[in-house]
């Protein structure tokens, strides 16, 4: 498996003001060494909305920070989740709200360069899901103005919406640019009921980022096996494309330690181990 497997931030550290999915501010760089003893490969990065000016990724002597801790521990960060933008989207029909989103934005882009970040993920589900006509054209008038420097800076916006193929599809056509790509979801998708034959088929070559987690129909997160996912045809599936992006764990995680999470990782591993080598 040529992919890298990793880990979205925060899901080996204790809870930060209660939530597994945060940036844990005061002891982010803990999750390093514990990602390299489970042979993780990368940590998807997230930037949130609270203390987003305390995130190393936006202050003066955090991007090196990261890289020190990255040659150190030889896990390195490539991916941003940023669900900064789920508070307060780039579409916001408040012009102040969206116009410091962008700045926000084109500022992660930066730091994306200068320490070889190549995707950021663009949330674009609950407060800032674009479940309207009008959100869309919000949207697309945004990402058409920083295209031009994605493009030059080849860096990837990699769109996470709850978008039915067709319109998901008809969206990134309009936006037309290798640079935005498609975050997939397997665990949203299952929740949302979706076809992942049908919606790989729609663009399964414009995947660039996978978080790997699973729900049941219209529900929650469950432990990896246990909700409406189909790991075993999504992956079979998904081999007939040419994906090279990682695979982010973004499993279930419970307060009983770090045990169930560690046989969430095996078991998915040899999931993906059998569809690429069967």
């Amino acid at each position: 498996m040529k992919n890298n497997m990793g880990v979205m931030q925060g899901r080996l550290l204790p809870k930060y003001q209660g939530r597994y999915q945060a940036h844990p501010i005061g002891y982010w760089q803990d999750e390093f060494f514990q990602a390299k003893e489970f042979s993780l490969d990368c940590i998807e990065f997230i930037l949130d909305f609270n203390d987003a000016e305390r995130n190393p990724l936006l202050t003066k002597g955090g991007p090196l920070e990261i890289l020190e801790l990255s040659s150190e521990t030889g896990v390195v960060v490539k991916t941003v989740c940023a669900d900064y933008f789920m508070e307060a989207p780039l579409h916001s029909i408040e012009e102040s709200i969206a116009n410091k989103s962008y700045k926000i934005l084109q500022r992660l882009i930066d730091v994306a360069v200068k320490i070889s970040i190549t995707d950021i993920v663009i949330p674009c589900v609950d407060q800032s899901t674009l479940n309207s006509k009008e959100a869309v054209e919000r949207f697309v008038v945004q990402m058409k103005k920083i295209i031009p420097t994605l493009e030059k800076q080849n860096i990837n916006l990699s769109l996470e919406t709850d978008m039915a193929p067709k319109p998901f599809i008809e969206l990134l056509d309009k936006l037309n640019s290798r640079n935005i790509t498609v975050n997939y979801d397997i665990g949203n998708s299952a929740a949302l009921g979706f076809d992942s034959d049908e919606e790989l088929e729609a663009y399964g070559d414009k995947i660039s980022d996978i978080h790997i987690k699973d729900r049941v129909l219209n529900g929650g997160p469950i432990i990896l096996g246990e909700g409406n996912a189909d790991f075993d045809r999504f992956f079979n599936k998904l081999k007939e494309f040419d994906y090279n992006g990682p695979f982010i764990m973004q499993a279930y995680r419970d307060d009983e330690g770090l045990e169930v999470f560690k046989k969430q990782k095996e078991w998915i591993k040899k999931i993906i181990q059998n569809s690429y080598e069967g």
